[in-house]
């Protein structure tokens, strides 16, 4: 696929160790009206959207849980065979963004490159395959100004001063909540549901009219800057699809896959994914994953809230990277949970018993318990079983006999490296 310009530099690539074992289809569950576990299977070319930061702070355990989930998918596709392609975005501007930096009164810009920089040394750290393409909103204005006039051909645009909608009434059928509940959430993430001409309360903005001196781009819209969804939409079909995307005609879907938070299942992921359908014609993701909310003292981690615990933080403080990951990876990724500090307790004793037992020279067959990280892998991302399973192996080495059939751990180090990112 050719050059994208529009993209930035990510971080590090990572070396992934070959696994010898055939891996049975990853068993996903679907968060967007899809079957209990749906069956990933074992495409050629698999492409995955994640949505990125809004860089206004550093990355929280919450952020952290929800780029490592999608991780696990990648690794997993990827020792299956599959090509991935893995694309991820930046909202470099946006109103939490320009609000953070009015309070530091620093310069918007200059805060959103000092937070990517922060959430790059922190993925490194924690051992995140970076993506294909990194891409900011602030380097696709051009593409997204030629999906809204895409979508206005398509008849979903309409004007309301110099603001432009779009027209959701064609997908609301497809509300993932009730439309009393939806009409609540949209208020509060960045929705104006009360103005005055909107042809539906749920219609989002596609394009603001530049006011108060805030940044914008020229457009053939007129001088401005996006709504929050349509980058998503415009960045996922131009990097996963390629450059003349808008020419592709009767595709079955899309992407393979959108992910994130469980909390952008509405209004994000749902206004992204019917404006993508409205500029393509086609149905955006084969599969839709979230993950699930890590909280702190009762209430969600947020930055909004400010009970964040932050990964930069637990690093510059000598954690150990490995364990911050293992710690994340004791619970399942479709979870809400609570972080308490004991959990780092926890998973640097687990760690110190994994990493003593994977120094032997020689230990029994290993066969099994790699077979039981992979079917719970397999099964859902079931990682707490799957550290389960390696803990006990790990506890029981010690007290195996001397049976004629031992080997090294080689082969289990690279299962855990390249399916659960755990490097020992």
């Amino acid at each position: 696929m050719e050059e994208n310009l529009g993209a930035i530099p990510s971080w590090p690539d990572l070396y992934i160790p070959p696994l010898e074992k055939k891996l049975p289809a990853l068993l996903l569950n679907g968060s967007q009206g899809e079957a209990s576990l749906v069956s990933i299977g074992e495409a050629q070319d698999f492409t995955m959207y994640v949505c990125g930061i809004t860089p206004y702070d550093a990355t929280h355990l919450g952020h952290a849980a929800t780029y490592l989930t999608f991780d696990l998918i990648n690794r997993y596709q990827r020792a299956r065979g599959s090509e991935v392609r893995f694309v991820e975005n930046i909202t470099d501007i946006d109103e939490p963004l320009l609000e953070r930096a009015d309070r530091d009164q620093r310069n918007w810009q200059e805060l959103a490159n000092s937070q990517i920089d922060l959430f790059r040394s922190d993925m490194t750290a924690l051992h995140i395959i970076p993506p294909h393409d990194f891409v900011p909103a602030t380097g696709v204005m051009d593409l997204i100004d030629l999906a809204i006039q895409q979508m206005d051909k398509n008849g979903f645009v309409y004007r309301i001063d110099n603001d432009l909608y779009f027209d959701i009434s064609s997908f609301l059928t497809d509300l993932p909540i009730p439309r009393e509940q939806a009409l609540a959430i949209f208020a509060e993430r960045g929705g104006d549901p009360d103005r005055l001409g909107k042809r539906d309360p749920l219609d989002p903005v596609l394009w603001w009219a530049n006011k108060n001196d805030e940044p914008g781009w020229a457009s053939s819209h007129g001088f401005g800057r996006p709504g929050w969804h349509i980058e998503c939409s415009v960045i996922a079909l131009r990097y996963l699809l390629g450059e003349n995307y808008l020419e592709i005609k009767n595709l079955p879907y899309a992407i393979n896959m959108q992910g994130g938070g469980s909390d952008l299942i509405f209004p994000h992921h749902f206004m992204s994914s019917a404006q993508a359908k409205a500029i393509l014609g086609a149905p955006f993701a084969q599969h839709y994953v979230h993950a699930g909310m890590v909280g702190l003292d009762g209430e969600k981690m947020s930055k909004s809230k400010g009970n964040l615990v932050l990964v930069s933080t637990l690093l510059n403080s000598g954690v150990d990277p490995l364990v911050i990951r293992f710690a994340l990876l004791s619970d399942h990724y479709g979870s809400d949970r609570m972080w308490t500090a004991d959990k780092l307790d926890v998973a640097s004793a687990s760690v110190g018993v994994i990493r003593t037992a994977l120094s032997r020279e020689l230990v029994n067959s290993t066969d099994q318990v790699i077979s039981e990280i992979i079917d719970s892998l397999a099964g859902d991302l079931n990682t707490p079983l799957a550290l389960a399973a390696l803990l006990k192996w790990a506890s029981s080495v010690d007290s195996q006999g001397t049976e004629p059939f031992q080997k090294g751990t080689g082969e289990l180090s690279r299962t855990i490296d390249a399916l659960l990112g755990l490097a020992f």
